[in-house]
Order: C-alpha cells, then sequence, then structure tokens
C-alpha cells in the first residue's frame, strides 16, 4: 500500500465498491464505514466538537479513516455550525453540548408539525404553511411569524405591502428577523473556514458518497409533518389526503432528482427508510402508501445513472421480495436488523448488500467473536460477490480493536480466488 499515491488507492477502493454493487466478483470483499461519532471516543475528543470545534473534529475524522483503513466512507457525521443552530433553536433535535451531553450523540425529536386538518393548506399554498405554520412551530428563532396574517387573503398590491411592513414592523418580529440574520452570518463564516468535509476524505484516498437521494414520500409526512402517530392514524382516518400529500411530495422529489449532478467515478447517493419496516404498517398497507412512492423514487435515481445507497432501517425481512422489483446491480442495500441470511437466499444475483456486523458485537464483544461474525457474512453472503461488510449503523461507541478487527480480518480472509 505504501507505494501507491492516494489517487490510485482512491480507484482501487472504488473500483472495488463499484464491481460489488455491479454483482460483479471484486478482488475481495469491500469494507465501508459511516464512522458517527465515533472518532471523538477513539481519539478523546468530545462529540460536541463536531458542532463547536469543526478544525479539531475534521482533523480526527481524518486520522480517523487513515487509522482504520475502509475502502469506503458512504456518512460522515458533521460538522455542523452549534452556534448558529443555538440561534435558530430548532425544536426538533438536540445536540452535543446543547440538550445532551457532550460527550454523548445527538438526538432527533419529533414533533407534530402540521396538524390533521391542515393537509389542503399545506398542498394548496406551501410558502404560507411553511412561514406561518411549520417554521414557527419547529424554530424557535421563528415562533412570532405564527402571528403573520395570510397574505392575499383579502387585498392585493400596497394593501399586502403595508399588512407585512406592519407586521415586520413589531418589536417580537424585529427581534426574530435580528436574530435570523445574525444565524445566518454565523453560519457564512463557519461555511468560509470549513472546506466541503466529503472532499477532504477523499483526497485522502477514499471515495465517500455522493448527495442526498430523497427518500420514500410517507417517510416525509411521519418525519416532519404529522410525526409517527399522526402518520399511522391518517392511514385510517384519512387515507386520501394523506396519499394526495405523498404524491405531491413525490413530484416534487422526481423534479429535484433530475437536476441532480451525476459523478462519473462516484455516483452512489445515500437514502435512509424509516417507516416502512415490518414493525410499522402491514403489507397491504405497504403495497399502498410506502412502496409506490419509494419505487419511483428508487427508479428515477436509477434512470439518472446513479446509483441509490439505502438504508433499510429495522427489519425489513418480510418485505426482501418487493426489492426484486428493483433494477439488477444498479441498488446497494444496506440493512440492519433484517435477516441478511435470508435476503441473500431471496435477493441471490440480483442486489448487492451492505452490512450487518451489529453494533452491540462491536461495542461488548471480543475481536475473536466479531471475526466469526464477519466469517459467516463472508462465507454466506459473500458466496460469489454482492456483499459490502459495514456495521448494522454507526458505531459510536464500538471498541477500537473490534472495529480493526472488523476491517482487517474482511481484507486478510475475503479474498476472491
Amino acid at each position: 500500500m505504501a507505494d501507491k499515491t492516494t489517487k490510485e488507492l482512491y480507484q482501487e477502493r472504488n473500483k472495488r465498491i463499484n464491481d460489488a454493487i455491479r454483482l460483479e466478483v471484486p478482488d475481495r470483499v469491500p469494507i465501508e464505514m459511516s464512522f458517527g461519532y465515533f472518532p471523538a471516543k477513539y481519539l478523546g475528543l468530545r462529540c460536541s466538537d463536531a458542532y463547536y470545534e469543526p478544525d479539531k473534529w475534521l482533523g480526527a475524522l481524518k486520522r480517523t479513516v487513515l487509522d482504520f483503513e475502509p475502502d469506503g466512507v458512504f456518512y460522515i457525521q458533521g460538522p455542523f455550525p452549534g452556534k448558529a443552530m443555538e440561534l435558530l433553536d430548532p425544536k426538533t433535535m438536540k445536540w452535543p453540548g446543547h440538550g445532551v451531553s457532550p460527550d454523548h450523540g445527538h438526538q432527533a425529536i419529533e414533533v407534530e408539525a402540521m396538524k390533521p386538518d391542515e393537509y389542503d393548506l399545506l398542498m394548496n399554498d406551501p410558502t404560507d404553511f411553511m412561514l406561518r405554520l411549520y417554521l414557527p412551530r419547529t424554530v424557535g428563532a421563528m415562533e412570532p411569524f405564527a402571528q403573520f396574517p395570510r397574505l392575499s387573503a383579502g387585498g392585493y398590491g400596497y394593501v399586502d405591502a403595508m399588512t407585512l411592513g406592519e407586521m415586520l414592523a413589531r418589536p417580537d418580529v424585529a427581534a426574530a428577523i435580528e436574530r435570523l440574520q445574525k444565524a445566518g452570518r454565523e453560519s457564512i463564516e463557519w461555511r468560509k473556514r470549513m472546506p466541503a468535509v466529503g472532499q477532504e476524505i477523499e483526497k485522502l484516498g477514499f471515495p465517500t458518497k455522493g448527495m442526498g437521494g430523497g427518500g420514500a414520500p410517507f417517510d416525509q409526512v411521519s418525519d416532519f409533518l404529522r410525526g409517527m402517530t399522526g402518520a399511522m392514524l391518517d392511514m385510517y382516518r384519512q387515507p386520501d389526503k394523506l396519499l394526495e400529500l405523498c404524491d405531491q411530495i413525490l413530484q416534487k422529489t422526481l423534479a429535484r432528482i433530475a437536476g441532480m449532478p451525476r459523478r462519473e467515478d462516484s455516483p452512489r447517493v445515500f437514502m435512509a427508510l424509516h417507516r416502512g419496516s415490518d414493525g410499522f404498517m402491514s403489507l397491504k398497507q405497504f403495497e399502498t402508501f410506502y412502496w409506490p412512492g419509494l419505487k419511483a423514487v428508487i427508479l428515477a435515481i436509477v434512470d439518472r445513472g446513479m446509483v441509490p445507497g439505502i438504508f433499510f432501517e429495522g427489519n425489513w425481512t418480510a418485505r426482501l421480495e418487493y426489492l426484486l422489483e428493483l433494477p439488477r446491480g444498479r441498488v446497494l442495500a444496506h440493512f440492519d436488523s433484517t435477516d441478511i441470511f435470508k435476503a441473500k437466499e431471496v435477493l441471490r444475483d440480483h442486489l448487492c448488500m451492505r452490512g450487518n456486523v451489529p453494533g452491540s458485537l462491536l461495542q461488548t464483544g471480543s475481536p475473536s467473536e466479531v471475526k466469526d461474525y464477519c466469517k459467516g457474512l463472508i462465507d454466506v453472503v459473500g458466496k460469489g460477490g454482492g456483499l459490502i461488510v459495514c456495521p448494522r449503523v454507526v458505531p459510536d461507541e464500538a471498541r477500537p480493536e473490534n472495529l480493526h478487527a472488523m476491517i482487517d480480518f474482511t481484507k486478510e480472509y475475503g479474498v476472491y480466488a
């Protein structure tokens, strides 16, 4: 390895990953990593450094990637501008040093940002809904904007302009605008001194994934608008409205995909799925509310010449056969708690699988136990190709010796004759 340039190493690793995705047999089983907050534990930093010490965090990311040498990095944690986020005061997230301990990862907070009787408000006037309802409910700095009247409700031209001017002159709204501007300036300064982290990792010789690819429209309703409880109730109480909004979201997602730039060397994009797994809805509901929109998004990404790298969060064992409807060798399926050995039986010679070394094993097991698990993956799931080894989820609390065991053993044992 020492006599190869970083460019040569990048090309070698990238080819190995792309060969596996295309169901061609690579020289050996590839390893991809998402390190999450592990660099903090590994190098004696705090997780909050990802939000308040960006130079330190970037250095830790680089050091971690170079020390462990996976073939690729498909998700990079931060850094994010913590001071700007404090000014905005998002209600949907707590992060290290703000709401949770500086030594622990962030936490997503679910809110009901759209009420059950507001479907038409969102679909008929998305801008008005976002300004007066959604953002004031999810961003503390924008709470005064909830007092805005709906523009064009009673007049046009100078009437609306005067109404808007009166609202902007209110002390609470003026203070909110000043706060937003301060957050914006903080974010701009942050971006000036922070390089593109993915590009920095690739300069070291490690391919990363591209931009986000979207996801299931139902997830966007459930994650960001109605919340899990609201979306589940709406499947029974107002399914037509739910389906109508899912279709509107789908059309916007497809338009965005059509304009996405494409990288020839690394065409992979990432998406995570949240509410379509076995424990959230029946197969009939899945066929009605979830799969049609998700499938359309996946096919649009494939048609654009890119590879969807899909994180199937939770257990998708009962839904594996649906994935046979996707194009062969054009999709990467990252499995969490799905039975990956059953997945090999169902998806053999159809989709490449990434996974699924348990986080609990990496945190509490021994290196020999990690090697035994990886051996089973390689022997069964990796037979004939179509496997990329990685943890099920980000290994924030993993023992370094166990991560080394996973990566080093796969490199030594996972060689194809």
